[in-house]
């Protein structure tokens, strides 16, 4: 498997997105969604993409995880690890020593488990999964 960084396509978002159960919004909304990204982020397996999220933030102080999908037969199989891996790594690469600035996302109720594995606290919500939250330090 690979990682491909600001080559989502509004095609493959769509494919990704709709493969989760999610209802996709139009085209034209994906489109600015993508371009309005701080960063994107796929995964392939051979030429097939697997799985996709964005990152959206200020730059300075605060990110938001975003539209993080891996096709179903390709979940548990270390696609979401790549992806996040990925995506706090070019927060890394994008602050300044000795900053610290907050990573946000809102989970489905399922992957919990695997956002807490990874250093996520838990933000409860009655309705849906919990929003969760996770510093990320440059040292």
């Amino acid at each position: 498997m690979r990682i491909e960084t600001n080559t989502l396509t509004p095609e493959v978002f769509l494919e990704l997105y709709a493969s989760v159960g999610w209802e996709p919004p139009c085209m034209e909304q994906i489109c600015r969604a993508i371009n309005h990204s701080t960063a994107t982020f796929t995964v392939y397996h051979r030429e097939k993409a697997v799985g996709m999220v964005r990152l959206i933030g200020d730059g300075g102080m605060s990110f938001y995880v975003k539209d993080f999908a891996v096709l179903p037969s390709y979940q548990s199989k270390g696609v979401g690890t790549l992806l996040l891996d990925a995506l706090e790594q070019k927060i890394k690469d994008s602050i300044p020593a000795g900053w610290a600035v907050s990573l946000e996302l809102i989970s489905t109720r399922e992957a919990v488990p695997f956002y807490r594995k990874k250093g996520f606290e838990d933000r409860p919500c009655d309705w849906d999964g919990p929003g969760m939250f996770k510093m990320i330090r440059k040292i």
